[in-house]
């Protein structure tokens, strides 16, 4: 058996070499195909499939299914984030989990400087204790951190991860023990993480430091979230004992979350509350950690895989029509190895392991470009990250889908030339059928043509509908002006300073960033549009003080903010020198929040609070600004208001949320031309006015609103790729299929023209003949691709799923395709002599 099988690998391989121009394209639009799909499954792998790289993963469970990132001040039906004395009360009360680890939901961007260095960005994110012995990992070097660390009292500790340890300060082993600025705090480097481990969520810039949760009111002082009882801001993964049931788990942890609601809600009216009862916690399991990105991108990897499966099923046909021209032009050959007393059997399993041979070639080539294709795709999708923990080199689960599916598309377009070999007829060898007219292009040829010209609609419509989406999403008004705006990232280490203090420092801030040439206005903020930021909180109006509206977003914004967005004040004015700490608090509202709650009427004047109804007139309303769009470039504006920096009584400070809101994170610049070196001076600036003022990033406005649209650009820049590999695919396939059959029907052209066809006719003749493959596959392609549109319905932006203009272009542009590639073929038949061809 073993030695038949070897003699038809020896076979294929010298047949494949004796045909080295097939052979070339097939591998070449083998590893195309192959490629596209391992580089998604790829990233399938890594986003939906791979377990965190800790010990034991399949007994780690998550308290909460949702992304509620990252402080939330309020109920959230679907528990997902806890307040630190709401995850004691569940760790003390579990007995189901060995261990119960808690984590902040999101990660910091902060400044960290070594002692008597200068300040750079990183990640840091606050753990308990127990969260690296609940994962079961070791140090690389010195310790990780321990439950004795997460004390009150305990010396302020940290752990560096392996990645930051080497690219950034180069694996020198003194930095075990040495004392790190973090973001305005001194903490001692207990150890290495573990290589390779990025933290408890795959997502872009994972955390450089990890920090106990006991230091946190070291850290943040009197912004602390720490023992607040109606702040959330933690996440909760557990390892559960081995006999433990998850859904007794999930019952015992509900009744213990209401019960410490009943206990500790600030709101002694809780039961009352009409969402009471829906509060609810999910055990989910959290073998990957916090699925963030795996929520994020499911849909769209899913559409990838089968844009991808698409293109590789053109890419099939392609190559069956090419192995079926080569088995026509052997055809006499199979005959009298028929005639000879070859086994049918046996030339069906020569053609296919030929087929097989130059799909595992063709898919083992396709590694390479799987590799620099899913690094190209997470580019795509992070635009602007600075690090992403996704390994494109080939994993074992990646090499073993690419050599199934290698497997696969052999036997699939290897069967009907397969097929077509078992059909030999041995009195054919005896017959000299060349003269005949009757070779020409067969029914499973031009069936082939048809599947690939139909395919190639949908995915062209599909690419159409996607760049119409992301076009419409990006050239929307905003709301500002983006041209011109850049946004500096920041980290305000200032949680222990007087308000004067941070006052004089934002002064100084100001001041000096508009006499950088080329800057002409700046504004400060606690976030700016499209960074993807968002506080809420609950609001009474004065007007209606019996109704708390839940969950208004909110900004706080210095007074050049607006202007320097180029968003227009409507009604009122804007924040200026008046509004100090003693004068009336005041607001602006957008025209969303005017326009809901002030129908008909004139804001300006009007008062509401944050909080319930003792807060209804604590602030006044004093201008009303456009439609500002912050998060989601799909919805409508919601209601949003904005308070001026800084404004605040002293007993205001003690409020957390408030205090927080007044460290700005966001720097609007609006600059005229180029300014190559403008990082670099707000780093000295910044450095000049405070070390613990630290500039993370510096980025473009147009960078911000690509970094919300990159679902959006992945599926439409990849939808235009595999669009065009497509059509240039069943445009080969049909180039392939009209040029084979006028080589056959040479002597029909022939006799044709000798009785006085046209050379027009015959071109004519050739093309139609093109075309009309096309245009039964477009009969079968159109249903499909409105269909298709239909599943996209709820992706889509600006365009109806069937808009007739994108499926006439997509249309137009297969004709097109479809008239050029059967025009070579027609002007050859065309240049036919009638003499020599009647003389073959």
């Amino acid at each position: 058996m073993f030695d038949g099988v070897f003699k038809d690998l020896r076979f294929a391989f010298r047949q494949l070499a004796q045909s080295k121009g097939f052979t070339l394209t097939a591998v070449l639009t083998l590893a195309l195909g192959i490629g596209a799909n391992t580089a998604i499954f790829t990233l399938v792998n890594a986003v939906m499939l791979r377990s965190l790289p800790v010990a034991d993963p399949q007994r780690l469970y998550r308290l909460g299914d949702d992304d509620n990132c990252c402080v939330d001040g309020g109920t959230q039906s679907h528990f997902s984030i806890y307040a630190y004395p709401l995850y004691v009360y569940l760790r003390d009360h579990t007995p189901e989990f060995e261990q119960m680890a808690a984590f902040q939901a999101g990660p910091s961007r902060v400044g960290v400087r070594r002692e008597g260095g200068a300040s750079q960005p990183f990640t840091d994110q606050f753990v308990s204790g127990n969260y690296f012995s609940m994962f079961g990992l070791r140090p690389f070097a010195g310790r990780l951190l321990a439950p004795s660390d997460d004390q009150p009292g305990a010396a302020p500790a940290a752990v560096m991860s392996y990645r930051a340890w080497e690219q950034h300060y180069g694996g020198d082993p003194a930095v075990i023990g040495s004392t790190f600025i973090v973001d305005g705090a001194p903490v001692t480097i207990a150890g290495i993480a573990t290589p390779g481990f990025f933290g408890d969520t795959l997502g872009p810039n994972p955390p450089d430091f990890w920090l106990p949760l006991a230091i946190e009111p070291y850290i943040h002082g009197r912004n602390s979230l720490l023992s607040r009882t109606d702040q959330h801001w933690l996440y909760i993964i557990g390892r559960i004992q081995p006999a433990a049931s998850t859904a007794k788990l999930e019952s015992r942890v509900n009744v213990e979350l209401k019960q410490w609601l009943l206990a500790n809600d600030p709101t002694t009216k809780l039961a009352a509350r009409p969402d009471f009862d829906r509060q609810h916690i999910t055990v989910a399991a959290a073998g990957g950690g916090v699925a963030l990105m795996k929520q994020h991108y499911e849909h769209d990897l899913r559409l990838l895989m089968t844009i991808t499966g698409l293109v590789l099923l053109i890419a099939c046909a392609n190559l069956a029509n090419l192995q079926l021209a080569r088995g026509t032009a052997n055809a006499g050959q199979m005959s009298i190895r028929v005639a000879l007393g070859a086994q049918r059997a046996r030339l069906v399993r020569q053609t296919l392991t030929e087929s097989l041979v130059l799909a595992v070639v063709g898919g083992a080539s396709g590694l390479l470009v799987a590799t620099e294709l899913a690094r190209f795709l997470i580019g795509l999708a992070f635009h602007g990250a600075n690090y992403v923990p996704i390994d494109t080199a080939p994993s074992l689960p990646v090499l073993g889908f690419a050599f199934l599916l290698s497997l696969i598309t052999g036997a699939v377009f290897g069967i009907a030339p397969a097929w077509s070999a078992s059909r030999a007829d041995p009195a054919a060898a005896l017959r000299g059928a060349g003269r005949s007219a009757a070779g020409r292009s067969t029914l499973p040829q031009r069936s082939l043509v048809v599947l690939q010209a139909a395919i190639s609609l949908v995915l062209l419509a599909v690419a159409g509908l996607m760049v119409e989406t992301f076009g419409n999403l990006e050239n929307q008004f905003f709301g500002f002006q983006p041209q011109g705006r850049m946004v500096a990232k920041v980290n305000a280490g200032f949680s222990s300073y007087a308000p004067e203090k941070i006052a004089a420092i934002y002064r100084d801030v100001e001041r000096q960033l508009k006499d950088i040439p080329g800057v002409r206005n700046v504004g400060l903020s606690l976030y700016s549009p499209m960074s993807g930021n968002n506080w809420n909180s609950g609001v009474t109006l004065e007007s209606q003080p019996d109704h708390m509206v839940s969950q208004i977003s909110w900004d706080r914004v210095g007074p050049g903010f607006f202007e320097t967005l180029g968003a227009h004040i409507l009604r009122g004015r804007n924040f200026d020198e008046r509004d100090t700490p003693d004068a009336t608090h005041v607001a602006i509202v957008n025209q969303a929040f005017a326009d809901k709650y002030f129908p008909s009427e004139n804001p300006v004047g009007k008062r509401f609070g944050l909080g319930g109804v003792e807060h209804r007139a604590d602030y006044q309303i004093v201008g009303m600004v456009e439609n500002v769009r912050f998060r989601s470039l799909r919805l409508a504006t919601p209601p949003m208001y904005f308070l001026p920096l800084l404004q605040m009584s002293k007993s205001e400070w003690s409020e957390i949320g408030k205090a927080r809101s007044n460290l700005i994170r966001d720097v609007v610049l609006n600059v005229a031309g180029n300014t190559p070196d403008l990082a670099n001076q707000m780093q000295r600036i910044f450095a000049r006015i405070d070390p613990d003022l630290t500039l993370l990033d510096l980025v473009t406005m147009d960078d911000e609103i690509e970094n919300l649209l990159g679902h959006e650009r992945l599926i439409a820049r990849l939808g235009e790729l595999f669009g065009v590999l497509a059509l240039l695919l069943a445009s080969v396939g049909l180039y392939g299929v009209t040029a084979y059959s006028v080589a056959q029907r040479t002597g029909e052209i022939g006799i044709r023209t000798a009785l006085g066809a046209t050379r027009a006719r015959v071109i004519g003749m050739i093309v139609g003949g093109a075309l009309r493959q096309i245009g039964v596959g477009l009969i079968i392609g159109i249903p499909v691709a409105l269909a298709a549109g239909r599943v996209l319905a709820d992706q889509l932006y600006g365009v109806k799923s069937y808009d007739p203009l994108v499926l006439g272009s997509a249309a137009a542009i297969l004709i097109a395709a479809a008239a050029i590639a059967g025009f070579a073929p027609a002007l050859r038949a065309g240049s036919i002599d009638p003499m020599k061809a009647l003389r073959l």
